[in-house]
């Protein structure tokens, strides 16, 4: 079983205009039985005004953590980034939305009442038993007992309420991914006016037949996304 938890969170700054790279990476990890902690790693670069001749950088280092309903198995659960998009809003704020994935989550065997009733007959004496089997209010709870839980993730604190603002209709980079493949941590690259296939093959180190692997590399144009493995 796979569940998917987001996030959002608005980066403030003193003045943007537009994006010419962003990347997101991630050191999420499950800690102790029930807790998923880590930060996300999103860095790039940015024009300040339209007129703007610099590109600036900018780095930000984001924490997340959440807890997982006990009724949940988690001794082999794995954590990547399922989507990722943003939008700049105002010319101050970049909303960045993070979609996590929690996958092999196992429900525990859930032990019924009808169960527990037939232990406590082999196990209790005979007053016992009368007094069990004259509360209805223990039968009638059978069927609630085994139903599925709301609210199976709890965010903690630190995780921003989802903003009213309207956003543009985004298209995910990650669409065409083979949902198969097991990542830990990856990059994003938006095309820019002076990038190249064989710019970005030389700035990332990588293959080509390992970035055509995850990429539409035919008629690129400024804006597209590139997604850039970086684990095997």
């Amino acid at each position: 079983m796979n569940k998917i938890v987001p996030f959002k969170k608005n980066l403030d700054f003193d003045t943007i205009y537009e994006i010419n790279s962003i990347s997101l990476e991630h050191t999420l990890s499950l800690k102790e039985e029930n807790t998923i902690t880590g930060k996300f790693l999103i860095s790039g670069t940015y024009k300040m005004t339209e007129a703007s001749i610099n590109i600036d950088d900018f780095s930000y280092d984001l924490p997340f953590e959440i807890s997982i309903d006990s009724k949940y198995d988690t001794k082999n659960v794995s954590v990547d980034i399922n989507d990722f998009y943003y939008e700049i809003i105002d010319n101050k704020t970049l909303a960045v939305n993070i979609e996590v994935i929690i996958e092999n989550l196992e429900e525990k065997e859930i032990q019924t009442l009808e169960q527990e009733l037939e232990e406590v007959r082999e196990a209790s004496n005979e007053e016992t038993l009368d007094y069990i089997e004259k509360n209805n209010e223990i039968l009638e709870n059978i069927e609630e007992k085994n139903e599925i839980f709301e609210n199976e993730f709890k965010p903690l604190e630190n995780i921003e309420k989802k903003s009213s603002s309207p956003r543009e209709e985004l298209t995910s980079i990650f669409d065409d991914m083979d949902c198969d493949e097991n990542y830990v941590t990856y990059k994003v690259h938006i095309m820019t006016e002076n990038d190249t296939i064989e710019s970005l093959l030389q700035k990332y180190e990588i293959s080509s037949t390992k970035l055509e692997n995850y990429n539409n590399l035919s008629d690129l144009k400024i804006g597209d996304k590139i997604i850039i493995p970086t684990n095997d």
